[in-house]
């Protein structure tokens, strides 16, 4: 379809060269040409007789000529580099032969004016001469390689020239080179600029036949390269209205492009390669020549014809061919070209005389179509169906030619109101022609279909016409951007058929018949189809309609008045908006949009529709469109809070804060300053920003009040105090778009400013050992930490802070780098807060610099992370872990949110230190459990002695001095004399080893609690009530033993004053100590003491006080300290928070999931006898008990005698209660 005009006869034939024409070049005056040729001659021609006027002879063969624009110069070049030059009137030689090039010449061209000539030739060479001299101008232009043409712009100020490799564009005047580019692939073979010096057009040989277009002014090419030829292009030519372009092929074929679109419209078929082509001065004409040894002249009328027929000048169209006809009697296709006319003329009769004239002249495929487009306007529908069954025997069995020679029946038969026949021959061409054009049978469908739409529309049908329109709509066979016209050009041709207008046509005739059909949301939805699918002029001409805009051209067209298109602007505009209103309210967004969309293109826009349709956008979080429609609300109605509302909330939504507040205060002062009372009191309802800022900084305190001092920002890299952080808060979109979007009083609540500001402030803690190079403060004070040379601690600091940054921390904080150890006061409080950092940051990540990559499990359990002091506390205290290998990969490629959650991570630490998992997940500091939490930490080391107590200052929640330099036994007996007095708990006091010299119920060194206290069976609750039965056949007893429960129970808890233990006890006074000696290496001493069994007490190493170098005469006792919670059965408040206590509560602690298996306090008091606590005490103290051995000093006082075993002693007779009896307080040193 639309395929090029093949003509393969000439008009006429130029014969009298004995090779081959290279060169043509018509004169000015219209009346000669001139031709050169490999036959070393240049002929002069008469156009008009066809007769050689004269020839003219070189020494070697002639490639190129040119005809100055005045034509009173010939110039010619030969393949042996000679330049000849002649009068254009007489021919004479107007000067002797020049040898201009060393190899042959390839062009030649005068610059407009006539004033030089330029030569170019295979040395690579340009030269330009001056025609009155006729001597060569300054140096010649120097090209890349061999030169294939030359060409001067019709100003005469550029001269192009193509080479092989590329084409140069030079200044003729300055020999400046001002571009050069590569237009083919290999071989530039010829150049012809358009009149106007926009464009040029290039041409290329065998490897890339294409022509090419370049902008005279950036020198890119337009568009893409034309195709079509299949062989070397030897010369292209531009008609002198610019529109039309031929070339010349060693294909044996001129094609004629059209300039506009870039696409053939017709080719003459030459026997031999075409060498050369031009056009003549009138445009109406092409001359071409080339190996076969002549020149052909091709009319082009019937091109000329054809657009006419495109643009509806068909009389014009009817002239041309008629001339055409008179010159020619016998041109059968003009005759057939003609009958098309005079069909789309409908004068048919004529037409079909034009027709059979066309089958009589010679029978074709043209001629029979027209007779049977003729025959169909005369209603003999019989002899047109038989006219093209004829026609298909002309189409050489081609299924293009036959499938387009269908669709032309079909429409003749719809035009000749065979409706029926011409839908199933469609439907069948659709169907059953798979591999054939189907978009050409949608689109004659659709424009069939439209013609019965608006023939239906003029009857008043308008459902029919709404079907009909909608039908032609869904073959979806075209677009407002459609090419249809130009790719079905025949179909205008031959039936006029405006199919550049077909698919506005379709649209804007069914949203009328849907309208009169009163089907309103069809209409509507028509129209937004229309509007959506528009491209930017199609759009143009649709809001004219709408609008009533398009007056009587547009009205004919469609077939309605302007009156019409008004009304549908009125009716759809009112529906569009009633329709919205009830898709906004039902949450329904994008069909609110559009309905709104719809009634402002309707021109039905007031600043209450933009406001809705900017409500409806934001909600679908349209925020730079919302914010236009908001604009448009202040514009059209500047006095109304609304437009700033709006305003305010699309600029939020767009995250534009500061602006975003701007508008709200605008607001508000709208409101304020408003003439209605109701408006005015809207005010009430809303919150100004320095109101929220207050509030946002009230929370900014109190979460950074369990903050590190100094945080790393993880965006900056830079380190940063209180004042820095708040400032960095309030300068984020976090600060500022809560700031923004809290604008009334019942958004200002304190859960939602909290969340914003704890999300903000999230930070994440390293936990690591320390090495010997970490970063230190003045490492990186004022620096940003990730440009800093990546070596030793500072390459973990900064991939720290990359993992924490790529996690989505703002923050991040390191114990290496983040505090002033030269400020006591800073080290001081950031030891006693070490603990609450770490339990309150969002994340706390565990480097584990000595476990490589893709470790296996029991790597964390032997990493030395695992035997540090802080690092105990770092991970006792944080409530969310994630453990880092060496490459900072996690371990164990666990990629769960918390590590202390993973069961084999969790199972492994276990392991390793011996603390229950659900201890070490559900850790709560405090007092309780005192002696036990000295056991886990008793293997722990650090680097600096005193920090073995001042690491566990957090997991006790105590709050003590430091003081570096003090020694570990003063820093920890500090902190074991911290526990006792706030607590009162005892058992800190149950260890082996040495005495410290803080006090010697202390021990020197942690690791005295590494060995468990002496544990014995518990009684069963039988075994108790077995021995207070007996207890009881003895009356004495009992009262002995409430007489001991009362005594005990006033005694006051152990406390320390000054270092001096004070300790409740229950004492027994040793008689005698002796030493003995076992098999073994152990040193023994036997005890006796009054109302004790005699006791053993083996030791590793002697006992100092009882050695024989120094015989003691000091008073020894055993005692039993007392622990009246314990021994009396009473609750445990050893970590009960005292009123008034400011310290974190137990709430802010994890609280463990309670086993099936505890029993509650509750459960365990209804199985036992409440009413003989006397008794059960005295069966109690019956027990064995870890006893301590006091040596009585000077002033009166105790000290410990330190054993490396527990001392296990037993009361002889719990019966008899005055052994008991000796109950006191001791103060011991």
């Amino acid at each position: 379809m639309s395929r090029p005009i093949q003509i393969t006869t000439p008009l006429r034939e130029f014969k009298s060269h004995e090779e081959a024409v290279r060169a043509v070049a018509v004169f000015p005056d219209q009346r000669r040409m001139v031709t050169a040729s490999e036959d070393m001659t240049l002929h002069l021609w008469d156009l008009k007789t066809g007769v050689v006027l004269k020839k003219r002879w070189h020494h070697n063969g002639v490639g190129r000529l040119a005809v100055s624009r005045d034509g009173q110069l010939i110039a010619s070049g030969d393949e042996g580099g000679e330049v000849m030059v002649w009068h254009g009137e007489t021919s004479e030689l107007l000067t002797q032969p020049i040898n201009a090039h060393s190899e042959s010449i390839f062009s030649l061209d005068f610059i407009p004016d006539g004033t030089v000539l330029a030569t170019g030739s295979w040395d690579g060479m340009t030269k330009l001469w001056d025609t009155e001299t006729w001597q060569q101008q300054g140096d010649p232009i120097r090209c890349d390689n061999a030169v294939n043409c030359i060409r001067y712009s019709p100003s005469g100020q550029l001269l192009a020239i193509a080479t092989r490799n590329n084409v140069e564009i030079y200044n003729p005047s300055s020999r400046e080179c001002v571009a050069s580019f590569k237009a083919h692939t290999s071989w530039n073979s010829s150049l012809a600029w358009t009149p106007d010096g926009t464009r040029l057009l290039t041409s290329g040989g065998n490897a890339d036949p294409t022509v090419r277009e370049w902008d005279a002014l950036s020198w890119q090419q337009v568009g893409i390269p034309w195709t079509g030829h299949t062989s070397y292009i030897h010369a292209i030519a531009v008609n002198p209205a610019g529109t039309l372009v031929a070339s010349a092929s060693d294909d044996n074929y001129v094609r004629l492009w059209r300039l506009s679109d870039r696409r053939t419209i017709a080719t003459f078929n030459h026997k031999s390669p075409a060498a050369c082509v031009t056009f003549s001065i009138d445009g109406k004409h092409i001359l071409s020549g080339g190996c076969d040894n002549m020149i052909s002249e091709w009319i082009l009328t019937i091109m000329t014809a054809r657009i006419a027929c495109l643009d509806g000048d068909l009389s014009t169209a009817e002239k041309l061919l008629t001339q055409d006809i008179n010159t020619d009697a016998y041109n059968h296709t003009s005759y057939a070209h003609r009958s098309f006319v005079l069909s789309r003329q409908h004068d048919c009769d004529h037409a079909l005389q034009d027709a059979i004239r066309s089958i009589s002249i010679q029978p074709s495929l043209i001629g029979y179509i027209s007779k049977g487009i003729a025959l169909c306007g005369t209603g003999h529908i019989q002899g047109a169906r038989a006219a093209f069954d004829i026609a298909s025997t002309y189409t050489h069995q081609d299924s293009e030619t036959i499938h387009f020679l269908l669709l032309i029946k079909a429409i003749a038969l719809f035009s000749a109101d065979q409706h029926e026949e011409a839908n199933l021959l469609l439907k069948e061409l659709t169907t059953g022609c798979p591999n054939t054009d189907t978009r050409a049978c949608l689109v004659v469908q659709a424009y069939l279909r439209v013609q019965l739409g608006t023939k239906a529309l003029n009857d008043t049908r308008y459902n029919e016409a709404a079907d009909h329109f909608t039908a032609a709509i869904n073959f979806d066979a075209f677009s407002s951007k459609s090419d249809i016209h130009e790719i079905y050009e025949d179909l205008v041709v031959l039936f006029g058929w405006n199919l550049k207008s077909l698919w506005l046509t379709a649209h804007q005739k069914c949203c009328h018949a849907l309208l009169r059909a009163g089907k309103l949301q069809d209409a509507v939805k028509s129209y937004q189809h229309m509007m959506f699918s528009s491209d930017k002029y199609t759009k143009a001409d649709c809001l004219d309609w709408s609008n009533g805009k398009s007056g009587v051209l547009m009205s004919r067209r469609l077939h309605f008045s302007p009156a019409l298109h008004s009304a549908f602007t009125e009716e759809c505009g009112t529906l569009c908006s009633t329709n919205g209103d009830a898709a906004l309210a039902a949450s329904k967004y994008d069909k609110a949009i559009d309905l709104y969309s719809a009634a402002i293109d309707l021109d039905s826009a007031s600043d209450v529709i933009f406001a809705k349709r900017s409500k409806a956008k934001l909600s679908r979080m349209l925020w730079e469109d919302a914010l236009l429609d908001a604009l448009k609300v202040i514009e059209l109605n500047s006095s109304s809070p609304i437009g700033y509302q709006l305003t305010h909330a699309a600029l939020h939504g767009a995250q534009r804060y500061d602006e975003a507040i701007e508008a709200f205060k605008i607001m508000l002062s709208k409101l304020d300053n408003s003439s209605e009372a109701e408006i005015r009191d809207l005010r009430q309802q809303y919150v100004c920003p320095s109101e929220v800022e207050e509030a946002i900084q009230r929370a900014i305190w109190i979460e950074l009040e369990y903050t590190p001092l100094r945080l790393l920002n993880t965006s900056t890299g830079l380190l940063c105090d209180r004042a820095a952080q708040i400032n960095a808060f309030k300068t984020s979109p976090e600060y500022k778009g809560f700031l923004s979007s809290t604008t009334k009083h019942s958004d200002l609540r304190t859960e939602c400013i909290k969340d914003v500001v704890a999300t903000y402030f999230r930070c994440i803690l390293l936990s690591h050992r320390w090495d010997e190079t970490e970063a230190l403060l003045h490492d990186i004070q004022d620096k940003d930490v990730r440009e800093l040379n990546g070596l030793g601690g500072i390459v973990k600091l900064q991939s720290f802070c990359k993992v924490a940054r790529d996690a989505g921390y703002y923050w991040a904080w390191m114990d290496t780098c983040c505090i002033d150890k030269k400020s006591n006061t800073e080290l001081q409080e950031s030891i006693n807060s070490m603990f609450i950092w770490y339990h309150h940051s969002a994340l706390t990540i565990v480097y584990l610099s000595d476990v490589p990559p893709s470790s296996k499990s029991g790597a964390l359990a032997k990493s030395e992370w695992n035997r540090r002091g802080w690092t105990f506390q770092e991970f006792l205290a944080s409530k969310v872990i994630l453990f880092y290998q060496k490459d900072w990969s996690l371990y164990l490629n666990d990629r769960s949110s918390n590590h202390k959650e993973s069961p084999a991570i969790m199972k492994e630490l276990t392991d390793a230190t011996g603390i229950d998992a659900r201890a070490l997940t559900y850790f709560c500091p405090g007092m309780s459990d005192a002696r036990q939490r000295l056991q886990w930490a008793s293997m722990r080391v650090t680097t600096r002695q005193e920090d073995i107590a001042y690491s566990l200052f957090g997991i006790f929640k105590v709050r003590l001095p430091v003081d570096y330099g003090e020694n570990k036994e003063f820093a920890l007996g500090r902190l074991l004399q911290d526990i006792v007095a706030q607590s009162g708990d005892i058992t800190a006091l149950n260890w082996v080893g040495q005495s410290s010299e803080f006090n010697s119920c202390l021990p020197a060194d942690i690791s005295s609690y590494n060995t468990p206290p002496h544990t014995l069976p518990s009684l069963s609750e039988d075994q108790i009530q077995t021995a207070i039965s007996s207890l009881r056949k003895n009356p004495v007893v009992e009262g002995l033993a409430s007489t001991l429960y009362d005594r005990l129970d006033d005694t006051s808890a152990a406390r320390f004053a000054n270092r001096r233990l004070h300790l409740p006890c229950i004492t027994f006074r040793v008689t005698d100590i002796s030493l003995s000696y076992g098999l073994s290496q152990e040193t023994r001493y036997e005890v006796k003491a009054d109302g004790l069994h005699d006791l053993l007490i083996t030791t590793q190493e002697p006992i100092v006080q009882f050695s024989r170098t120094r015989p003691t005469q000091q008073t020894f006792v055993l005692v039993r300290p007392w622990d009246r919670y314990h021994l009396l059965e009473l609750p445990d408040v050893a970590n009960v928070p005292e009123v008034g206590d400011d310290t974190e509560s137990e709430e802010d602690y994890w609280t463990p999931p309670s086993s099936p298996s505890d029993e509650s306090p509750s459960r365990s008091l209804e199985m036992v006898d409440l009413a003989s606590p006397e008794l059960r005490l005295l069966v109690r103290l019956g027990r064995p008990f870890s006893a301590f051995l006091l040596a009585r000093q000077r002033g009166r006082e105790y000290k410990r005698v330190a054993s490396d075993r527990d001392i296990i002693a037993q009361v002889k007779d719990v019966a008899s209660v005055r052994d008991l009896m000796d109950i006191r307080t001791i103060e011991i040193l």
